[in-house]
């Protein structure tokens, strides 16, 4: 009995009907590009960084909390729905078992960059958070940042953008 997980089949992106393509990527919206999430409101102090590094850029973005493991079917919700919202990239900073990233890669065909971040309960500072972010399985990729670097993640997220 093998331990992989079977290859999921890949989710189809969204894509605006053919006649309002054209309107759409004319609008001028002040959409947030990146969205930043993070599990819990104690991730808010190391998260803010990837806040501060979008603004400075002069890159939209918008922070939400929301749990993989509590709230399972809003963080799926947001990710089905985030491209359609404008949001381009992205960013989920998590600790622990360091789900959130993961999740809302399987649930979005957009960029997901995770960041691992370190709790009072962290193992050996923050070392299962950054395995758990970087070892997805195939057809799930999630980009890696290194821990507590939410600021790094934002570089990444402008990078991709172009910006």
């Amino acid at each position: 009995m093998s331990l992989e997980e079977p290859e999921r089949p890949p989710v189809a992106p969204v894509e605006p009907l053919p006649q309002f393509a054209a309107d759409i990527e004319e609008l001028d919206v002040d959409a947030p590009r990146v969205a930043i999430l993070m599990g819990s409101e104690s991730d808010m102090p190391a998260m803010e960084k990837a806040e501060q590094e979008l603004t400075k850029r002069d890159i939209l973005s918008e922070i939400r909390v929301m749990s993989a493991h509590r709230q399972p079917d809003v963080v799926a919700d947001y990710a089905r729905n985030a491209q359609l919202r404008g949001i381009r990239v992205i960013i989920a900073g998590a600790g622990l078992s360091a789900a959130l990233p993961g999740v809302v890669a399987a649930h979005t065909e957009l960029p997901v960059i995770g960041v691992p971040l370190t709790s009072r309960t962290s193992v050996a500072g923050g070392l299962d958070a950054l395995l758990s972010i970087s070892q997805m399985p195939p057809g799930v990729p999630v980009a890696c940042v290194g821990v507590d670097n939410a600021r790094n993640a934002a570089v990444l997220a402008a990078r991709i953008l172009g910006a």
